[in-house]
């Protein structure tokens, strides 16, 4: 799965208020994804407040849970170099 993220701004004079996006795409959606993306920096290009135009993935059939956590107690790594 993949969802692309970006913020626009609305026309409300100094500042503005920033407004959060985001859409998601399949698994085999992922040139979709990067043709969407380069349609807002085009449009960034063309002068709309739009930024911050990033994409995320996450696998749904990692082997793995996501995130960073100490290992199990049955973890046994070894570097084999010295």
């Amino acid at each position: 799965m993949y969802m692309v993220y970006w913020t626009e701004y609305d026309d409300g004079g100094e500042g503005g208020h920033a407004v959060a996006h985001g859409r998601s795409f399949g698994s085999e959606e992922m040139g979709a994804a990067l043709k969407f993306m380069e349609e807002l920096r085009a449009r960034q290009r063309d002068g709309e407040r739009i930024c911050f135009v990033a994409m995320s993935s996450e696998n749904p059939d990692s082997v793995g849970k996501p995130g960073v956590a100490d290992p199990s107690p049955d973890y046994d790594w070894k570097k084999r170099r010295r």
